[in-house]
């Protein structure tokens, strides 16, 4: 699967997020720039997301139309850790990260299991600060985890598709014995 780049309002929904309890803290703020750095964004773009983490934001500038699934819920799954970068997720940062989902159309499920991937990377010895949280394997996690929900599927399709053939010949065979 490859993996393309985010935009410039991934990282200003993001910082939204952050914005959502009222104030951006310079973790939550430093994550947001150095992940739009990791992902190679041009300096014009960075210094409006910048401004971004300086400014309060709205959700509404998020276009999802280039993104795609992994991409949707990597950027959930930022948000997710983001909110609980200080150690509470207050109510207001939760109704933003749910309405992120909402308007990245991710369903409760695969919320629910960005959530706990985004817990489980930052339960790594490098910790869940800013400076330390991998988001390369956040995001190379997401994409595995996808592809094997992908096979998975495929396989009980496989398998239901076989029962439904054994199930059909059996009934041929029974009419030609009628």
């Amino acid at each position: 699967m490859s993996e393309h780049k985010l935009g410039r309002d991934v990282f200003i929904a993001l910082a939204a997020i952050g914005w959502s309890d009222g104030h951006l803290d310079s973790d939550e703020a430093d994550a947001i720039v150095r992940t739009a750095m990791e992902e190679g964004l041009e300096l014009d773009e960075l210094a409006e997301i910048d401004q971004a983490t300086k400014q309060r934001t709205d959700l509404s500038v998020i276009d999802r139309s280039e993104m795609t699934k992994a991409d949707r819920l990597f950027v959930y799954a930022v948000a997710s850790w983001m909110t609980r970068l200080d150690g509470v997720v207050e109510e207001g940062e939760q109704k933003a990260l749910d309405q992120l989902g909402d308007l990245l159309k991710i369903p409760k499920a695969p919320r629910e299991h960005a959530d706990a991937i985004a817990q489980e990377i930052a339960e790594l010895p490098e910790g869940d600060r800013p400076d330390r949280y991998d988001l390369k394997t956040l995001r190379t996690t997401i994409n595995t985890r996808l592809e094997e929900a992908h096979r998975a599927r495929l396989a009980m399709q496989e398998a239901s598709a076989a029962e439904g053939n054994e199930g059909a010949e059996g009934v041929d065979s029974g009419e030609k014995q009628a």
